[in-house]
Order: C-alpha cells, then structure tokens, then sequence
C-alpha cells in the first residue's frame, strides 16, 4: 500500500486551478513550480500549492480526485478557503 495525495494547484487567489493526484507531493509541486509539467497547470500559470489531503493508500487518492474533478468549482473554491483562506503557497510547509 503506497500512500498518495489530492492537491490543488492555483496561479492565484479565486484564480485558475489544476486538481491532482501524486505519491510524491514535494516532486509534483516542484515539477509544476518549474513549469516541467506540459498541459493545464503550465498554460494556466498553476504554481501555487494551495490545499492537500493525505491519503494511507494511492489508489483512495485517485478515487477521491477522480469524484472532486466533477466537483463544481466553487464547491473546491470552499475547500481551499476553508484550510488556508489567504491561498498562501504551502510548498515552503511540505519541502
């Protein structure tokens, strides 16, 4: 059992976000920090890590991201407010 993360990307507060899921947070934000990650986060300027939820086990990770991705956006708007309203980067509390 390989433990994983759901995450949120933003390029800024209420701004553009990009949902995730990895086993290795500190890699994957820096990957998207450094713009190394083609697609949505890197058009988007999604550089900021804004919330993460830990999860025992991968695969729960990818079962919670794949049911937040139909998530309405302001329902993940609230969650993000909810754990770190000022939308400070956490990358600093993880790396």
């Amino acid at each position: 059992m390989k433990p994983g993360y759901v995450y949120l990307m933003a390029n800024h507060r209420r701004g553009q976000t990009y949902l995730g899921v990895t086993s290795n947070l500190v890699q994957r934000a820096f990957q998207h920090r450094n713009r190394l990650i083609a697609g949505h986060s890197d058009d988007k300027d999604c550089i900021l890590l804004v919330w993460y939820e830990y999860h025992d086990d991968l695969q729960n990770a990818r079962a919670h991201e794949y049911r937040m991705k139909k998530w309405k956006r302001a329902w993940k708007l609230r969650l993000i407010e909810e754990k770190n309203a000022d939308w400070r980067d956490l990358f600093d509390d993880i790396a």
